[in-house]
């Protein structure tokens, strides 16, 4: 195993605390809370009626109308990060080096809205009505492939699955995807957006 030294370049958030490190970062230091009372659905009916919510986002503010309609709400959050990263870092992908950049993003359960949305198309309207974009939507390695797709990334790309750990666990493997030489720069990080009724 090669033992390159691996940095951290660029950062990229879309948190309950703001859309972007600043904001992010300006909520955090003024000690503001990301959690309140539940407005992604009436949760009247449930025991707990807070979550962490990313609040007043609108995904046509940052991505194309179609390329957002075709995206869990997860993937559109990493898709936004990973942008900010990449600009941050200053890293420039291009032709020449897209297969020595990579992509691994965490996530413990995926489009679980999307899964949501469209169990109950299938029990409300049957299942000629259920999107074809089901599948592609909801698969935890769609944020992964999604950043890849949208920065021109041709490298390593895959998706960590473990619970709480995920995002991690995949800030892990591309430091050792680095570090054995096998990419010279990864875009990771984790993604998450499984407040539901279910």
């Amino acid at each position: 195993m090669l033992d390159h030294r691996v940095v951290v370049t660029g950062v990229g958030l879309v948190t309950p605390l703001g859309m972007d490190v600043e904001s992010t970062w300006g909520s955090l230091i003024s000690g503001r809370s990301g959690v309140g009372y539940i407005t992604a659905f009436d949760s009247s009916d449930y025991a707990t009626h807070i979550a962490a919510e990313v609040s007043d986002f609108n995904p046509n503010d940052h991505l194309d109308r179609k390329a957002a309609r075709r995206m869990d709400r997860f993937v559109q959050f990493a898709v936004i990060a990973a942008r900010e990263a990449a600009a941050q870092s200053g890293l420039e992908i291009t032709d020449e080096n897209a297969g020595e950049v990579g992509t691994v993003i965490g996530s413990g359960i995926g489009g679980l809205i999307t899964l949501s949305e469209q169990f109950n198309v299938l029990r409300d309207k049957g299942p000629s009505r259920i999107s074809p974009f089901l599948v592609p939507m909801m698969i935890t390695d769609m944020a992964s492939g999604q950043v890849s797709i949208d920065l021109g990334i041709k490298g390593p790309n895959f998706c960590t699955t473990s619970a709480c750990s995920s995002g991690s666990d995949a800030i892990g493997a591309a430091y050792q995807l680095i570090q054995a030489g096998k990419a010279k720069a990864m875009i990771t990080g984790g993604a998450e957006a499984s407040i539901t009724p279910i």
